[in-house]
């Protein structure tokens, strides 16, 4: 540990600012290398406190934050962990950056499935760092998870996230693309997530540079439209869920209408697009009969 003094610190977190960056990431790297929270950090100036404890010194931080500055990369892979609801994860340039608005997956399956000890098989196709199936399997112990992807870099990693946050067993993975590595549940599946990659390739072209350049391409390029990777999962999902099984899936910001067209062509009911933070159509959601 590294000890402080609190108006240094403060001195050294508003010099970093003036550089340039917002002072949302650079209170992601203190927390992250540093290990001081934004609770903590927006403590700082009401305690009474003369010094702080780091768990790395100012001269290493303000290292990777001149690089992240410099060569737009995201803080999230300069540390190699990002947070998410309440979990603290393993990233890299394997895995794509879980978003905020993917933590709303969470609350949708939350209000489908309200029956408290409800005994349910799910399955996360494509599921990158881990985030949503981890977060559903530690919710719900009585639940099975199998989770999903193509890239076994990106599941070893789902893996060791899943053995970091919890103790629990629930949680299954599976090397393979979408629902080609569990045939063995054809039928058996209550309920399938997926946030696949669904950027179209003219906006793909247009991301910001942090995003292009350092998060996966694979797990965002979604063809010419956007929509090859859906249409597969739609596609397949009835051979795989039980009757009155739950589909959802993250779309782009422009393709709820389109989705929920795939899903009522493939004999799905209940089919609805709903809302993220921004009152923008992100998921779609049906049952399979």
């Amino acid at each position: 540990m590294h000890t402080i003094s609190t108006e240094k610190f403060l001195l050294w977190k508003e010099k970093q600012i003036m550089k340039g960056g917002d002072s949302k990431s650079l209170s992601l790297l203190i927390d992250s290398l540093g290990g001081l929270s934004k609770k903590d950090l927006n403590l700082l100036r009401i305690k009474s406190e003369k010094n702080i404890q780091l768990e790395t010194n100012l001269e290493i931080l303000e290292t990777f934050w001149d690089k992240h500055l410099k060569f737009s990369i995201p803080i999230q892979h300069l540390s190699g962990i990002t947070y998410w609801r309440d979990l603290k994860l393993e990233v890299s340039n394997k895995v794509l950056i879980p978003r905020p608005e993917t933590e709303l997956i969470i609350e949708i399956v939350s209000e489908k499935f309200k029956r408290k000890g409800e005994k349910i098989t799910f399955v996360d196709l494509g599921a990158g760092s881990g985030a949503i199936s981890i977060a559903l399997a530690l919710a719900n112990p009585n639940w099975d998870g199998l989770a999903t992807d193509i890239d076994k870099d990106a599941l070893d990693i789902a893996s060791r996230n899943f053995s970091n946050n919890s103790n629990q067993s629930n949680l299954k993975f599976y090397i393979g693309n979408w629902w080609d590595p569990i045939e063995e549940f054809k039928g058996y599946i209550d309920l399938a997530i997926a946030n696949p990659p669904y950027i179209p390739q003219n906006a793909y072209e247009e991301l910001p540079i942090e995003v292009k350049n350092f998060e996966p391409k694979n797990a965002l390029l979604g063809g010419e439209d956007g929509m090859d990777h859906i249409k597969e999962i739609v596609k397949y999902a009835p051979y795989y869920l039980k009757e009155k099984g739950w589909l959802l899936i993250e779309n782009h910001f422009d393709q709820g209408a389109r989705v929920k067209q795939l899903f009522l062509e493939n004999r799905f009911t209940n089919v609805e697009v709903l809302n993220d933070f921004c009152g923008i159509g992100r998921f779609t959601i049906g049952r399979h009969k």
